[in-house]
């Protein structure tokens, strides 16, 4: 039992918490929920003994082992499998000794790793760090690269697998789903479902919260209150809170009439399609939620379209990639008319920003028609718009850029709009947190009137009110929209259809979001090279065994077995350096470099192909 008595909390001059009383179960799987800044970090900081309290305590009990996820990733040469396989301190150096001993033929220390291993059941443990890679979308060839080879993203995906190969008593999560794709989302919280021991999840993610949190700890106003249920559960017992409190009756009636005009109106045309029935379930989940949705500090929006054409974009027979010879997507037919709602589905790296670059124009097509209306008027958000904001400006002078002769208090009026108010819109940018930036982001996009929204995970920085302020907006949007997102809250409530886009194809997805989740979960567990290799691998020696047999059953020749694995490794690395630069722009103009880059990528894969051969072999003896 986690227990907190009198318990306050400072940040500076600031006072985040005080006078909190309560008590976390064993078990509990607790969504922690509050405004930014409201302290959710720093009280997970307190629990880890790195933040000291201002007064009172936070008892823990004696022994209870914490995993969290580490904040940033060394730039270290470890294949990722050994890195994640090390949150499992005890096996890892236990593995350590035996490849030690291993390779000073050492057979008798070789044997006594062994007992080990079967003591602490170790030896299903690389195959487990193989699942925990596999789950968070690491392809099976991406297992023997090196940390460093990783981008920021999937290093935050490798210290997320580290953290659950750790074992613990209590799992301290902030923020798991950032940098996941839906796939990865599914795949984690069927993962946290299972976990035996207390979970403290910070989150602005609902459905992930509905889905998996058994108590809501809400933090506001500098006090913490424990709900039971998920996010949703949270939201009716505070309304209804409130609304014992009599808090601002007129103001709560004309949201309840705003909400129950959203739901009539979206009900209406999601009965119309098997494929918006996620839609449906949502927007019912909102009943009840009218009080905490009218203590919500602003509402966004985005104004209707100059002028909407039927036809906006049409794609056919399309090849869409890096040149031709780097295409990730074949075949492409997809057309985007007025209204349409389009979510893309599909796991990580298999071309959905891809496809929306394409849909852009931002990326030419390598073969085949993108065809526009000449009244196309595209508002793109990409997962790298929040970083392109201009450091040293304000939101005034960002406007300014896109409108040089528009007045300044046009301007102001509609950051104002945004929760940009009074001087905010004359800041800087450098102070603003990731979700001021990404709301900046966004209202450039609404002050330009598109006709097409193409939204590449526009949440990853939004708190949750904000993002149920974007939900409601998007739904109110007259124009067409295709999202990724792995917000499922979001992307259900706003998108009437789902595509598909997955090894090199996009096709429509027949189905809702929970029949794609159901779908997921019939898929093969294929797991990662190595993995499977340890479950062939010969099982370990009872503790009887003499040592010569323990010999026999070892790979003939243990020098080769590393001399193959190292192969492997470094074959791994220079792919990966031949996709780094398929990928980079400064490359495209060259036909000719592309060229070649592309049949040194495809005999550097085939010689891959043929190690992992001959290293499974040498693996099974």
């Amino acid at each position: 039992m986690i227990s907190f008595r009198n318990f306050a909390l400072r940040r500076g001059e600031r006072l985040l918490l005080s006078e909190v009383d309560l008590a976390l179960h064993a078990g509990y799987r607790v969504g922690v929920v509050g405004r930014n800044g409201t302290g959710k970090s720093s009280l997970f900081a307190a629990i880890k003994g790195e933040l000291e309290a201002d007064r009172g305590d936070v008892d823990l009990p004696g022994k209870v082992r914490i995993a969290s996820v580490a904040q940033e990733t060394p730039s270290l040469p470890d294949p990722a499998l050994d890195f994640v396989l090390g949150g499992d301190a005890v096996i890892a150096a236990v593995l350590r000794e035996e490849a030690e001993a291993n390779a000073r033929e050492d057979w008798e220390a070789v044997a006594a790793a062994h007992q080990k291993l079967a003591e602490l059941n170790g030896y299903d443990a690389e195959a487990r760090a193989g699942r925990l890679l596999h789950g968070l979308g690491f392809p099976a060839e991406t297992h023997r690269r090196p940390v460093s080879s990783f981008s920021g993203g999937w290093r935050v995906r490798l210290n997320l697998a580290r953290a659950l190969m750790m074992p613990s008593d209590l799992l301290l999560l902030d923020e798991p789903t950032n940098h996941l794709d839906l796939d990865a989302v599914y795949w984690l919280e069927q993962w946290l479902l299972k976990y035996p021991g207390t979970l403290l999840l910070i989150s602005h993610d609902r459905e992930f919260l509905d889905n998996v949190a058994t108590h809501t700890l809400h933090l506001h106003g500098g006090g913490a209150k424990l709900y039971v249920g998920g996010y949703t559960d949270f939201e009716r017992q505070r309304a209804e809170h409130l609304r014992q409190q009599q808090i601002a009756f007129e103001k709560e009636q004309a949201e309840r009439a705003h909400l129950q005009s959203f739901i009539d109106r979206f009900k209406a045309k999601a009965s119309k399609a098997r494929q918006a029935q996620s839609r449906m379930k949502r927007l019912a989940k909102l009943s009840g939620t009218e009080a905490v949705r009218a203590e919500r500090e602003f509402r966004i929006e985005f104004a209707p379209p100059a002028k909407l054409p039927h036809s906006l974009i049409r794609l056919n027979h399309v090849e869409a990639g890096y040149g031709s010879e780097a295409v990730i997507l074949h075949e492409v037919g997809f057309g985007l008319e007025a209204g349409d709602r389009i979510g893309l589905l599909g796991p990580n790296g298999a071309g959905k920003t891809t496809l929306v670059r394409t849909l852009v124009g931002d990326l030419p097509v390598v073969a085949g028609e993108r065809a526009v209306h000449p009244d196309l008027r595209i508002g793109y958000f990409a997962q790298h718009t929040v970083e392109s904001l201009h450091e040293g400006q304000s939101p005034i002078d960002h406007f300014r850029e896109l409108s040089p002769d528009s007045p300044t208090q046009a301007f102001r009026d509609f950051l104002g709009k945004w929760n940009f108010p009074g001087d905010r819109a004359f800041e800087t940018v450098d102070g603003f947190s990731g979700g001021e930036r990404a709301r900046l982001a966004l209202a450039l996009i609404a002050w330009q009137q598109p006709n097409v929204l193409l939204l590449d995970e526009p949440t990853n920085h939004l708190d949750l009110e904000m993002r149920e302020a974007l939900a409601e907006a998007l739904a109110d949007f007259d124009g067409a929209i295709v999202m990724v997102s792995h917000d499922r809250h979001l992307i259900g409530l706003v998108c009437d259809t789902f595509w598909r886009v997955a090894d090199g194809v996009v096709e429509p997805f027949a189905g809702d979001l929970d029949e794609y989740a159901a779908w997921l979960r019939t898929r093969p567990q294929a797991q990662g090279t190595k993995a499977r290799m340890a479950e062939t691998a010969a099982p370990a020696p009872v503790k009887t065994q003499p040592v010569a047999q323990v010999v026999q059953k070892r790979p003939p020749n243990p020098h080769k077995l590393a001399a193959a694995e190292a192969k492997v490794g470094e074959l791994e690395a220079a792919l990966a350096e031949l996709d780094r630069q398929l990928a980079d722009p400064a490359n495209h103009a060259d036909a000719a470099r592309m060229a070649t880059l592309g049949r040194d990528r495809e005999a550097l894969a085939a010689r891959l192909e043929q190690a992992e051969a001959s290293w499974l072999e040498l693996m099974e003896g």
